[in-house]
């Protein structure tokens, strides 16, 4: 299977994640929405499978700097144009391969999942 690792080079999650991968000998392509951005159709795609609420990183810096009318009434063709628009919203890592999405670095659900590929 191969993955793709979603996110920011300098992010530390991220780097949490590499670190992760490449630990356990897990290649993978990074993309790096900073530099090639992000399509409305893979976070469709991706809301899908997990909801537009779980990619969406409200907690971020970005997200707090919106205007007020930006951060209201959210929904998901909504969220999805703040995303692509700034990518540095969505939450990291995102990893996709086969069948596997995952959104968020947390070690025992990565090794749930990764284990079995």
């Amino acid at each position: 299977m191969t993955l793709t690792l979603y996110g920011i080079p300098n992010c530390d999650t991220v780097k949490k994640a590499r670190t992760y991968l490449d630990a356990r000998g897990l290649g993978y392509q990074f993309h790096d929405y900073k530099k090639a951005g992000i399509t409305a159709a893979d976070l469709e795609r991706w809301s899908e499978l997990v909801g537009w609420e779980r990619l969406l990183n409200k907690a971020g810096t970005t997200f707090k700097k919106l205007p007020d009318a930006d951060k209201a009434d959210i929904y998901a063709a909504k969220a999805i144009a703040l995303m692509v628009a700034n990518p540095s919203m969505i939450k990291r890592p995102v990893v996709e391969g086969g069948a596997t999405l995952l959104v968020g670095f947390k070690e025992p659900e990565w090794d749930g999942i990764l284990s079995q590929n």
